[in-house]
């Protein structure tokens, strides 16, 4: 399985229309993407502006495919401006 996370610093002025864009983009990668297996939406209790995404997919080709996807694109275009900083990191789990 090929893992990624995201660290999303979002900007506090748009942190309420980040959120169900967010949830919205997540859901839609589980209900087109066979090779998403899990997409994880979790916020910091110390701080709640950073946003960690845990998504599973079945290769990094399907990782690479989902970010090609319309609905990752809208997403993106849509928050571009709403993120002060993303971080990601790909893993294989073991």
């Amino acid at each position: 399985m090929y893992i990624v996370t995201v660290i999303f610093q979002v900007k506090p002025a748009h942190a309420a229309q980040f959120m169900p864009a967010m949830i919205a983009n997540a859901d839609e990668s589980l209900r087109c993407e066979a090779a998403c297996r899990q997409f994880d939406v979790c916020v910091s209790l110390d701080d709640p502006h950073r946003v960690f995404l845990y998504e599973v997919y079945e290769s990094a080709a399907a990782f690479q495919g989902h970010l090609g996807m319309p609905h990752f694109k809208a997403f993106s275009e849509k928050t571009g401006d709403w993120v002060q900083s993303k971080t990601v990191h790909a893993y294989t789990r073991l």
